[in-house]
């Protein structure tokens, strides 16, 4: 059975609370070896450690845009601390999810807009301060996220991962120029999708990692359509035991074999975030990542 690496899950989600180790041991009967679990505010660092260490999972701290109206300078700080105290913690592997978002439109105007810039600058320096890869939050926001990143890269660049990419060819070779992996996920599995499954097709296999963002991102076997939402079926919770699945979508539109995609995307994974790599031990069975 093939050995995936889903880099980017949100275990630590309310959707989960009542049966998160079920999902999880679904998605290892599937072949999901490790999840990497980014947290999006800070009243939520501590539980992300402490579900990943239980689960044997990784994880990343961050303050994710969409959390920022809500959020506190003091937040920062906390933010500062909680990566201070982890620096020696081999399951914490990013700062993450961080990023902007210019799709939500109160986000979009002041001062929203320059606080999600304020804090996304913050978050890129403490990056650099405790050497650590980012996991990128990208919703039309791609030219933006590229320019804080370029004042900050250096000569070493980036480690990292622009998740849920749907920039265009340009963008994904401006991210993965910089040192970025593109995430791709469930959006791929929809024939209508042609922008991502082409970027998802052309883009070099080495900068491909997979992820599901459950419980978002349902891919096209889970979705429920607005038309039987109105009608009452409920929208289908995505899970990380999906991965495989869209893992061989993927693989039959680059024409591989879902074990080669699932090899090359695990040294993707472990090359965007290199802690990985040590946490995998014997799951890749000998494989370049293990």
């Amino acid at each position: 059975m093939p050995a995936w690496i889903d880099t980017h899950c949100h275990l630590d989600a309310p959707e989960f609370a009542a049966d998160v180790d079920t999902v999880r041991a679904r998605a290892a009967a599937a072949g999901v070896v490790r999840c990497v679990i980014p947290a999006v505010q800070a009243a939520d660092f501590a539980a992300t450690a402490a579900l990943a260490h239980r689960l044997g999972d990784a994880y990343a701290l961050g303050i994710h845009p969409l959390f920022v109206p809500q959020a506190r300078d003091a937040d920062l700080d906390a933010l500062d601390a909680a990566l201070s105290a982890a620096r020696d913690d081999p399951h914490l592997v990013a700062v993450g999810e961080i990023g902007l978002d210019f799709f939500v439109p109160e986000l979009t105007r002041e001062p929203l807009r320059t606080r999600q810039l304020q804090f996304y600058r913050a978050q890129l320096r403490l990056a650099r301060r405790y050497g650590l890869p980012v996991v990128l939050h990208v919703r039309r926001s791609a030219d933006a996220l590229l320019r804080e990143l370029r004042v900050l890269a250096g000569a070493e660049g980036w480690h990292g991962i622009a998740h849920a990419f749907n920039g265009s060819a340009q963008q994904a070779q401006a991210f993965i120029g910089l040192g970025l992996k593109l995430g791709f996920g469930g959006a791929l599995s929809f024939e209508r999708a042609l922008q991502i499954r082409r970027l998802a097709q052309t883009v070099p296999l080495d900068a491909l990692v997979l992820e599901t963002d459950a419980p978002d991102m349902p891919p096209q076997w889970r979705y429920v359509d607005a038309a039987r939402r109105a009608a009452g079926t409920p929208q289908a919770r995505n899970e990380p035991a999906e991965l495989p699945r869209i893992g061989a979508v993927l693989a039959a539109l680059r024409g591989l074999s879902s074990e080669a995609l699932a090899a090359a995307t695990r040294e993707n994974a472990c090359a965007a975030l290199p802690r990985l790599r040590g946490l995998l031990g014997a799951a890749c069975e000998g494989t370049a990542c293990a």
